[in-house]
């Protein structure tokens, strides 16, 4: 088992990515989280990350697939992956505090 993170300029984006990763593989969306800058020196005033899981080969998969297609709108500064294998128990239950409620 593994966590994924995708981070990037946009809620429209993050959505975009999310959608070619889940279509691709086997993963689990976790949470959706927003970040809005105190002053306007965003590009796009919005950071979104959305946490995701299932096996580490889909988690690592699902991560460049979103990567790639967030890249189509974001420059490379503006998109960050990571992925956690096995994580903590502890790391799971932080992984699904979420502002999106499903």
């Amino acid at each position: 088992m593994a966590i994924g993170f995708l981070e990037v300029a946009g809620y429209a984006v993050a959505l975009y990515a999310m959608n070619k990763a889940c279509k691709a593989v086997d993963i689990e969306i976790l949470g959706i989280d927003t970040i809005n800058p105190k002053d306007s020196s965003a590009h796009i005033p919005l950071t979104v990350q959305v946490k995701f899981q299932g096996s580490i080969s889909d988690v690592k998969i699902a991560a460049e697939i979103a990567r790639e297609a967030a890249l189509q709108f974001n420059n490379k500064k503006e998109v960050i992956t990571s992925v956690i294998e096995n994580p903590y128990e502890g790391t799971k239950k932080l992984a699904k505090i979420s502002k999106v409620k499903f």
